[in-house]
């Protein structure tokens, strides 16, 4: 049928990476089942920092797509995961389609959230953050 895109799915298992910080960003990935944890190193070295765990229906992974820096953080399967794949061209093209209100808006939170990112591992550090069961719910508010 014209007009049907068929997007490729890939399944994770507790503890497998989707990717790395610091990797290049070629795709975005919708959960469309199961659950990821975006976790980012310490630069001390001395672990990690949970920040989110998203479940089914949320897109993660389009910052490195949407700004073109390499990822700032890791992503790893807590669950049993099925991904559905967004390739970088499709994703883009979406956003080049978007209002240019729209666009700059989209740039701009990229920007706040990885500064916001860098900053509670920062907090971590510290002994300023809140542990992941305290931190606020990452799960989306109903429409």
């Amino acid at each position: 049928m014209a007009g049907n895109v068929v997007y490729d799915r890939l399944v994770f298992y507790p503890g497998d990476e989707i990717f790395v910080e610091g990797d290049e960003g070629n795709w975005a990935y919708l959960i469309q089942s199961g659950e990821i944890e975006i976790i980012k190193r310490k630069p001390n070295g001395s672990g990690e920092v949970r920040l989110a765990l998203l479940g089914t229906g949320r897109v993660f992974g389009e910052m490195a797509l949407i700004d073109e820096v390499p990822r700032m953080a890791s992503a790893r399967a807590t669950t049993k995961t099925t991904l559905v794949l967004i390739d970088s061209e499709t994703f883009m093209s979406k956003i080049r389609k978007a209002d240019p209100l729209v666009r700059e808006l989209i740039y701009s939170f990229t920007s706040n959230l990885r500064a916001l990112g860098r900053k509670h591992v920062e907090n971590a550090e510290t002994g300023l953050a809140k542990s992941p069961s305290s931190a606020p719910s990452s799960q989306p508010k109903p429409r």
